[in-house]
């Protein structure tokens, strides 16, 4: 009699479910994390405790609507097509939240979107919403974005089918300012005590000096960076007061950001859930002279990257890593860890072997920046820039002019050395280098 065999086939592992935790005008150092002196984060904190923080991440295009395309397609801005707001020229059906859903993901999206109409009908959940800090309610109350924000996370997570993987990005118009607002940024009421006794420090280069050493189509009044600044900080009163209400603001991003994760924990599922929590780009506190962002100082492109992932060993948690990390390399990731093939479209890289290989592969040293002109040369013009860690080269082609920085002796981007005869060799090589980069992102 034959003996029957009946050890079981083991069952492939379940796929991961994913949250994207999306800030918005929220640079790489406003993070308790990241030492910043003032802002209390401690929920993102404790996030980047439970996994790694990346300290050199970087958005390709530093606006909200552009950065948001390269989010879910993993492309540079000259290949998803959106140079503003409208909707990305990329298929549907090669984004990641596409992608996802196809492949059984139950998917979600609550908050600002700005890549042209809401697809509310390719999620299987989805609320869109942003540009004020206040919004009316169906029984005439108003509740504050952010609170709009976890609700709504919240919702999700507690209707959401079980035994089905999910995806949810909570995409936050906080810190954004509400710009025709003279407040432009409206905290809720019960974060008013905050920061309140304390004084926050100003850029040691938010000075007029610093203003006039940008290149004069910048350093002037039509531009709307110094258009911004006279908005936030034309005077040290006023830059106290908006600068404690953007940390306000952060502060509620980041009790959010725990409440989703209770949540996700409650439910038995955070050890099988990728976070990420990152921001569309960074923001200008006066530095240069400037509000906003758009440009290609570092306070404008560079931006925060944690990654709280299940599959980290215990010994692995609380990494800094110090690559060079984009906004594009997260749709590759969000797909690795479902176990999707990328599209052949996709730019970005999967980050996961950064930090889960005891040798990580050869890496990224430099990227290619780009941002299109917005309404005129006088109002925000085109910028690109070859990105290192060490150097920068920056080009505005619509005035044919270069900049060079040192970023290891001149980190506040201070000193141009375009004309500078010791580095004539090294900008020779970086405009070789930046002319092949721009032609990859194409």
């Amino acid at each position: 009699m034959l003996a029957l065999n009946l050890t079981a086939t083991p069952m492939p592992p379940a796929p991961m479910n994913v949250v994207v935790l999306y800030a918005d005008d929220w640079r790489h150092d406003t993070l308790g994390a990241a030492g910043h002196p003032v802002v209390l984060t401690p929920n993102l904190d404790r996030m980047a405790a439970e996994g790694v923080r990346f300290t050199h991440n970087y958005v390709t295009t530093a606006i909200c609507g552009v950065s948001r395309a390269s989010l879910y397609t993993g492309q540079w801005m000259s290949r998803h097509g959106n140079r503003g707001f409208k909707e990305f020229e990329t298929p549907w059906e090669e984004s990641y939240p596409a992608l996802l859903r196809e492949h059984g993901y139950h998917t979600g999206h609550v908050g600002k979107w700005h890549n042209g109409k809401f697809p509310a009908d390719k999620f299987d959940f989805g609320r869109s919403y942003y540009r004020t800090h206040w919004h009316d309610e169906p029984d005439g109350s108003k509740v504050h974005v952010t609170q709009k924000n976890e609700n709504d996370a919240l919702d999700f997570l507690r209707s959401r089918p079980s035994g089905q993987p999910f995806y949810l990005t909570v995409s936050f118009f906080a810190t954004h300012a509400e710009d025709h607002n003279p407040l432009q940024f409206l905290p809720q009421p019960e974060s008013m005590s905050l920061y309140e006794d304390v004084t926050i420090p100003v850029p040691s280069n938010a000075t007029d000096e610093s203003f006039h050493r940008l290149p004069p189509f910048i350093a002037n009044e039509a531009n709307e960076g110094r258009n911004r600044w006279h908005w936030r900080f034309d005077t040290p009163e006023k830059y106290q007061i908006m600068m404690k209400n953007y940390y306000r603001l952060a502060t509620e991003v980041d009790s959010t950001c725990q409440r989703v994760l209770e949540e996700l924990e409650r439910q038995g599922v955070l050890e099988h859930t990728l976070v990420i929590f990152t921001t569309d780009n960074g923001y200008y506190h006066a530095e240069h002279g400037l509000a906003d962002k758009w440009y290609p100082h570092q306070e404008s492109i560079r931006v925060p990257l944690i990654i709280r992932d299940p599959r980290l060993a215990d010994a692995k948690t609380n990494q800094l890593n110090d690559d060079i990390t984009l906004n594009v390399d997260l749709a590759p990731t969000i797909l690795g860890v479902a176990g999707i093939p990328l599209p052949a479209n996709m730019q970005g890289e999967d980050l996961s072997p950064l930090y889960l290989r005891e040798t990580p592969e050869d890496w990224r040293t430099e990227f290619f920046y780009e941002h299109p002109t917005l309404r005129s040369i006088d109002f925000i013009p085109a910028s690109e820039a070859l990105v290192r860690k060490d150097w920068k080269y920056m080009y505005w082609p619509e005035h044919d002019v270069e900049q060079l920085f040192d970023l290891t002796n001149d980190p506040r981007e201070e000193n141009d050395l375009i004309d500078s005869p010791e580095h004539t060799i090294r900008l020779s090589e970086m405009r070789q280098q930046f002319k092949i980069l721009k032609a990859q992102a194409e």
